[in-house]
């Protein structure tokens, strides 16, 4: 069996509906996944199976989505490996340990090139460091976020299928993978 992280890219159904964790647990226990299992509740799920493509993993995971809360959501998955590697290149460490909530990760369906990162290079205008590592797009935000004009710029219209993840939350499915 091998691991896998799934990505949703929201988990917000519409007004005043979420995805129920325990839910999306039996929608992959259905999909004949093992030891399913979640991190908060923001649509990170770690699963086993023994099938080793993680685009033969995304498909049916989307379908699925669609037919047990009746909207489709982009969802990313990644092998255990892939996510462990992931976390030990992040190229802002250092500021993510300080401050987790400063350093987000969006990860991509299609690797990111150089000309996407130099095309938000201009939102960049209270300090905020990009970079990308394996395709990924990695940022450090000096302040909130929230308040950043790239934070606007970097939607999937511009960059492609991707969701984003703070560094806490890399850590804590690394460690998921780990128990």
């Amino acid at each position: 069996m091998n691991s896998y992280v799934a990505l949703l890219y929201s988990i917000v159904l519409g007004p005043g509906r979420r995805v129920v964790m325990a839910d999306l647990k039996k929608m992959a226990e259905g999909l004949g996944y093992q030891a399913p299992r979640t991190l908060v509740a923001t649509g990170n799920l770690v699963f086993q199976t023994g099938q080793t493509s993680t685009r033969d993993l995304e498909m049916p995971l989307e379908k699925a989505f669609a037919e047990t809360f009746g909207r489709h959501v982009d969802i990313l998955v990644r092998s255990g490996a892939d996510w462990q590697t992931l976390a030990a290149a992040n190229p802002f460490h250092e500021e993510g340990e300080a401050d987790a909530t400063q350093v987000h990760v969006r990860v991509m369906r299609e690797p990111l090139t150089e000309a996407a990162l130099q095309g938000l290079r201009r939102y960049c205008t209270a300090g905020e460091r990009l970079a990308i590592v394996d395709g990924d797009l990695w940022v450090h935000f000096p302040g909130k976020a929230s308040e950043s004009k790239l934070l606007g710029a970097m939607t999937t219209k511009r960059l492609g299928i991707g969701t984003f993840r703070n560094w806490n939350t890399v850590k804590g499915l690394c460690e998921m993978l780990r128990s």
